[in-house]
């Protein structure tokens, strides 16, 4: 298979995206693929690393940073698996059919820097395994991976990332200050009132320290960092047309991840999970959440809403969000916009502002 036959392939498989929902295959039919039941408990380690009998799934890290100066910027590295098929068996590695995207950026006030990868599952080119304790996730020369090897720590306990575009390039260093917390009920995250849902848990508690390198040079940073596993095989309803998703560092140790998935009526379906500062969740479902868009901003031709008005009244929660940069757009095969928000209200904070099918 050449090279122009992998591209049409990716086409195919994205195709569905761009007018629809940000991603390939969220709402359509689960037909043949493996299915999300909320009675099949999230496993550790053995969950960290693929689920190809799933549609799509994706390791998802978001890094607010400071660097020496006091100047605040943000980091973010992602790998998608997508299936285009159901598992088959097949042993043809150019007739697998498991498609890899990557996506890396980092976010200044006036700057935002971003790549991307593909790679056909199969071949070596990308992938996760987990090899008794030790994790790895990578494509091309991106990678995620485990430092700590004892068998009573956690294969993300300790974790670095690195990734490089033609403008930037970054290695950190990840250590867990706290557990893996499972959103929904015990890791079943239901995303419509069809009932439609992912498996879903994070590691929040990464402080991060490295170095993030820029045109005019390398910069040591440090700060927090979460990183997001979810995998299913239809996680959104067939009217939904995408989503906002907010996760929240507070200075009071606390964390809030939190999402309102729009359909095209207008309507939406929130959920969120409120995180204290030792890790224990609390989730609530549809409509505890409230996401009230209080600021918008034009780019790549389109009206988005950068700022937020975010409470959840059973926590006492009553912030605004600004981003640290409106024209965080990942302007890539699979455009959204990606970038680090600020909160002010309640409760003070750093965190991320994702936004899909806009």
């Amino acid at each position: 298979m050449n090279a122009r036959s992998l591209l049409a392939l990716v086409f195919i498989w994205i195709a569905p995206v761009a007018h629809a929902q940000g991603f390939a295959g969220l709402g359509l039919s689960a037909e043949g693929y493996a299915a999300v039941d909320p009675n099949r408990p999230i496993t550790f380690p053995q969950d960290h690393t693929a689920h190809p009998d799933y549609r799509i799934e994706w390791w998802y890290l978001t890094a607010n940073l400071t660097d020496a100066a006091g100047n605040p910027l943000g980091a973010q590295w992602t790998v998608f698996r997508n299936a285009t098929r159901p598992a088959d068996g097949q042993s043809n590695a150019w007739e697998d059919g498991q498609i890899w995207l990557g996506h890396a950026a980092v976010t200044l006030p006036d700057q935002h820097y971003h790549s991307e990868r593909y790679a056909r599952g199969g071949t070596g080119q990308a992938g996760a395994l987990l090899t008794e304790n030790l994790l790895e996730v990578w494509i091309d020369d991106w990678g995620l991976q485990s430092l700590n090897t004892a068998s009573e720590t956690d294969a993300l306990d300790q974790i670095i990332v690195s990734a490089r575009g033609d403008t930037f390039a970054y290695d950190l260093t990840l250590t867990a200050h706290g557990p893996l917390v499972r959103h929904g009920v015990n890791g079943f995250s239901v995303k419509s009132n069809e009932g439609q849902a992912s498996y879903y848990y994070s590691q929040p508690f990464y402080q991060v320290s490295g170095t993030i390198t820029l045109p005019d040079g390398a910069r040591q940073v440090s700060g927090q960092a979460w990183l997001d596993r979810e995998w299913s095989s239809q996680p959104l309803a067939a009217d939904q047309a995408g989503w906002d998703w907010v996760s929240l560092h507070f200075e009071t140790g606390e964390k809030l991840m939190g999402f309102s998935l729009r359909s095209r009526d207008e309507t939406r379906f929130t959920s969120a999970t409120w995180i204290s500062a030792n890790g224990q969740p609390t989730a609530y479902g549809d409509g505890a959440l409230r996401m009230t868009p209080i600021v918008t901003h034009e780019v790549a031709g389109r009206v988005l809403p950068v700022g937020w008005h975010i409470s959840l009244p059973e926590q006492g929660l009553d912030i605004r969000t600004n981003a640290l940069n409106p024209d965080a757009w990942m302007g890539g095969t699979i455009p959204y916009w990606e970038g680090p928000i600020f909160s002010t209200g309640s409760h003070l904070g750093r965190g991320y502002l994702e936004m899909t099918g806009y």
